[in-house]
């Protein structure tokens, strides 16, 4: 028996949505970043971009446990000396571009290179409710449901009752 290697034209891809309100950033990413990649398919192949289309709305919505809404800080250089600069979660979530957070986070779970950029082109994050790509008749993907610590409710309640 030979391994199944999937070819670039063979692949098949689905269109998900994602109501990112009240959802634990992290684990939310990692569900978004498995599903890019396209490794919940049995037909994964680690050389081909064989994921699905995933479209997240309500980003600015999402969870983050603890105190790392004020605590977790996105650094950046501005390429001079003594140039870098840093904005806090709460800052971000809070501004013109609250989506930033959802991207960034799953940016750092896939693969930097040509495949991960491409990869990446399939993932949509809408700050609001509304979206453009309702002709594509996406699914809804229910992460909520798949794990009570995936809710930022839930996972409170969670711990308070263990």
């Amino acid at each position: 028996m030979k391994t199944y290697s999937q070819k670039p034209l063979e692949v098949e891809r689905d269109w998900f949505v994602i109501d990112a309100e009240g959802l634990v950033l992290g684990r939310l990413a990692s569900i978004v970043a498995m599903r890019l990649r396209g490794k919940h398919k049995p037909t994964f192949t680690p050389h081909v971009d064989c994921g699905d289309n995933i479209i997240i709305i309500n980003a600015q919505k999402v969870g983050l446990t603890g105190n790392k809404r004020n605590d977790k800080t996105y650094y950046w250089h501005t390429g001079h000396p003594g140039g870098i600069k840093s904005r806090t979660a709460d800052k971000i979530l809070d501004g013109n571009h609250p989506e930033r957070v959802m991207i960034k986070a799953v940016e750092r779970m896939i693969s930097r290179n040509p495949l991960g950029r491409q990869q990446m082109k399939k993932l949509h994050v809408y700050a609001g409710s509304e979206h453009p790509h309702e002709a594509q008749n996406p699914q809804n993907l229910d992460v909520a449901a798949m794990n009570p610590k995936n809710s930022v409710n839930r996972a409170a309640s969670a711990n308070e009752s263990a």
